[in-house]
């Protein structure tokens, strides 16, 4: 047990209970170690059991999630929470509400009944688990062997990079950034976009791999603390100066030339790189339209989304950002891309506003 990720579910539901704990129990390398029916029991189940992870339902009767959030900010405690939320159009905004109070980040629940379904979600929850799990500091005694981690999510540590030179340095300005982005975005991108100067001088557009019906709170959710204009891109949206494009969940977003000036256009092509919207399609379009005039950033994210198509912008005479390793939830996409070696820049979250502000001015 003492070798296992503790996880604590918190649900008032004794159905979802049971159900979340076969999804966690399935996993080697987990173990549920308490439940609690709201966020008072689940107070005192933390300081009883110290859990590597908690995964919280929203809507419980007495303390609520939000009110757990509050509570546990108020109490300085630094356990992970996964949220568990609804497609619900309400589940959104109160998602980026627990998200806004220290939440790490979020998963939509089960929609039905199908296996296939509460598969893709037990496969989802237990990757989120091991991500922020790991990013929580414990002591270890020597002698305990060390964690188990399936071959399939474990991440191979990286040599040190110097800067790679670009194969052709843009000859003039930057005229956009494209950012690709996965688990751990919704705060990472909260990070970056606070940091950003109310007189950045391109458009940023974004690929964060969210359910749809999320993105647009969670565009909304970053205009909050963003003095750029931040919304979801819709079709034809103009990419201007000062504007931030998310790309509308389960919509791949591609660049067009028009004569008025470039604008986004949205589809719903086959899933590229088992997503969509696919940050891949977002740099593939971005490299034909921009060439050398493009700044690709590819962030934390599991998997490879982007890592390959980031290249055509390296190539193109473009500049290309890849997060480092400490800053990242889960160092996959951006990993890939510096195993490529399609990466100019290494570079930590806190240091990354500040480094695209020099970059483009």
């Amino acid at each position: 047990m003492d070798d296992k990720i503790k996880v604590l579910v918190v649900y008032d539901s004794a159905l979802m209970r049971s159900l979340i704990r076969k999804m966690v129990e399935t996993q080697e390398d987990m173990a549920v170690v308490g439940t609690a029916m709201n966020g008072i029991f689940a107070l005192q189940k933390i300081a009883a059991l110290d859990p590597d992870i908690v995964i919280l339902d929203i809507e419980m009767p007495e303390m609520n999630g939000i009110e757990f959030l509050k509570e546990r900010e108020k109490r300085g405690i630094e356990t992970p929470v996964i949220v568990l939320s609804s497609i619900a159009e309400r589940g959104a905004s109160v998602t980026f509400e627990a998200l806004s109070h220290g939440a790490s980040d979020f998963i939509t629940k089960p929609s039905g009944t199908a296996s296939g379904n509460i598969a893709d979600v037990a496969a989802n929850l237990t990757s989120l688990i091991r991500a922020y799990a790991s990013k929580k500091e414990k002591p270890r005694k020597e002698e305990k062997k060390e964690k188990v981690v399936p071959t399939a999510i474990k991440i191979a540590p990286v040599p040190e990079m110097k800067e790679v030179p670009a194969i052709r340095q843009s000859s003039g300005n930057i005229d956009v950034v494209a950012i690709g982005i996965s688990t751990g975005g919704p705060n990472a991108l909260k990070i970056l976009l606070a940091d950003i100067k109310k007189d950045f001088k391109v458009p940023i557009l974004i690929v964060q791999h969210m359910p749809e019906g999320f993105t647009m709170e969670f565009a909304k959710s970053l205009k909050k603390i963003c003095p750029l204009d931040v919304k979801e891109a819709e079709d034809n949206d103009l990419i201007t100066q000062g504007r931030v494009l998310i790309a509308p969940g389960n919509k791949h977003m591609k660049i067009e030339k028009k004569r008025l000036g470039n604008v986004v256009v949205l589809n719903n092509d086959d899933l590229v790189n088992g997503h969509r919207p696919s940050a891949g399609v977002l740099f593939d379009s971005v490299a034909e339209v921009y060439g050398g005039r493009a700044l690709g950033v590819i962030m934390t994210g599991m998997g490879r989304d982007g890592s390959a198509e980031i290249a055509k912008i390296y190539k193109a005479g473009g500049y290309t950002v890849a997060q480092d390793e400490k800053s990242s939830i889960v160092f996959g996409m951006p990993r890939v891309a510096i195993e490529l070696g399609s990466i100019n820049k290494i570079i930590s979250l806190d240091n990354m506003a500040n480094f695209l502000t020099d970059y483009v001015s």
